[in-house]
């Protein structure tokens, strides 16, 4: 398989910026993403976050460029299964297969963030059930009729969910892994799996992949499975601009991710493994110079390739999740810019 270039998307809605003029920025830089040749165009979920971005509804915005493409492959990254009725999301996300002819990918997770459970009245500590709980419910409902549940959370009996998916058995699945344990379970599935660099460092990936790579062969499955990166990723025509033109806005991005990280910490159903409040804490001290070397990919058209190269041979890597605003604070002008160089000028070495 060819290595997967991808762009994930929050619909940046940045300071000053109404709603609408979020969506028409963004559907700028999808329509490009798509004249330009970008394997997949990756959606978010993020919930009461005005200041960050306008993308709650992510299979609706997912059928919308389902409606105005027609090559690229549309992702969710991710789909936060807890907060989800099962039997509408399996109804939904084969609506949008439908619509795009088999171009969904459905990426799947939890989110590590406990206020949007709150807010939603699901408990965050229940999390990781439900998560289990609605993707055994969404196969079941894409591959038979009728199908009966019966489970901790939910009960079905006899139920129809119609449309099925357009490719069969289902959309390709892949889930968001964090916690170590996430790795090899999701092998065992089957999975494809996403990793981020968020709170870690690159290198740190290393065990975690390796685990994944060893659960599935013991389960059987052919091949090595599947793990993509995402990363926040910014190109310019000299390695001096890459650096200096994100640097604000990743900065930026890195304190409040912090900020929101520590006051996680204390918030019901937060495990203690997870130590967020220390490492809350050491992302808003991170400096420039630690996210350039553990965290993010920045340089001249020359430099990314040959920074995802050795990403790619070290860590076993199928493709990448590019964060092109990571912080919302880059112009417009300066994403597409970064977006094309990575289209034209850094995917075709990867052919």
């Amino acid at each position: 398989m060819a290595f997967e270039f991808g762009m994930f998307h929050e619909f940046q809605r940045t300071a000053g910026m109404s709603d609408e003029e979020a969506f028409r920025v963004s559907f700028e830089q999808i329509d490009a993403a798509e004249r330009w040749g970008l394997d997949a165009m990756w959606l978010a979920e993020i919930h009461g976050a005005p200041e960050r971005s306008v993308l709650s509804a992510p299979l609706a915005l997912a059928s919308a460029i389902a409606a105005r493409t027609k090559r690229m492959k549309i992702g969710t990254a991710v789909q936060v299964l807890p907060l989800c009725h099962p039997l509408r999301l399996a109804e939904e996300a084969a609506t949008v297969d439908q619509i795009s002819h088999g171009r969904l990918i459905f990426g799947v997770g939890r989110s590590g963030f406990p206020r949007t459970y709150e807010a939603y009245g699901v408990p965050y500590g229940e999390s990781r059930e439900r998560f289990a709980e609605t993707l055994e419910i969404l196969k079941k409902a894409w591959t038979e009729s009728p199908f009966s549940y019966n489970g901790q959370y939910y009960h079905f009996d006899n139920v129809r969910v119609t449309p099925k998916p357009f490719q069969q058995p289902w959309p390709e699945i892949r889930v968001a892994a964090n916690s170590a344990d996430t790795f090899p379970t999701m092998a065992k599935l089957g999975h494809g799996v996403f990793v981020a660099v968020r709170l870690g460092t690159l290198e740190e990936l290393e065990p975690n992949i390796a685990s994944y790579r060893r659960a599935w062969k013991e389960a059987g499955h052919a091949g090595e499975g599947q793990v993509f990166l995402r990363a926040p990723v910014y190109i310019a025509e000299t390695d001096k601009a890459a650096r200096e033109e994100p640097e604000e806005s990743i900065m930026y991005f890195y304190r409040y991710l912090g900020e929101r990280l520590e006051d996680s910490a204390s918030r019901a159903g937060v495990r203690a493994v997870e130590d967020r409040a220390a490492r809350g804490r050491r992302l808003q001290t991170i400096t420039y110079e630690e996210a350039l070397r553990d965290k993010i990919i920045v340089g001249s058209p020359e430099r990314v390739t040959d920074r995802l190269t050795d990403l790619r041979e070290k860590l076993g890597l199928d493709g990448i999740l590019c964060e092109m605003n990571c912080g919302t604070k880059i112009p417009h002008p300066k994403v597409m810019k970064s977006l094309q160089l990575l289209c034209e000028k850094v995917s075709p070495r990867f052919n």
